[in-house]
């Protein structure tokens, strides 16, 4: 197991929990798009954007995960 590997799953591990917790708080206040409201709109854009943000963060720690295990 390559040392770099781990320390970079340990680092991708540590977003993940931190997105995690600000999408939780994004999922939790946001109501639906309004339309003519801008506000709402840039509510579901930073939504959204958190969203793909912890999909891609969970993406990349199972293929370096898998990474890992085949390495061994």
């Amino acid at each position: 197991m390559n040392a770099g590997d781990q320390k970079k799953l340990k680092i991708l591990e540590k977003k993940l929990a931190e997105y995690k917790k600000i999408l939780e708080e994004k999922k939790r206040v946001f109501r639906g798009i309004k339309h003519e409201n801008s506000l709402s709109e840039l509510r579901y854009t930073q939504y959204m954007v958190y969203k793909n943000l912890v999909e891609g963060l969970e993406k990349e720690i199972i293929h370096l995960k898998k990474g890992l295990k085949v390495g061994e």
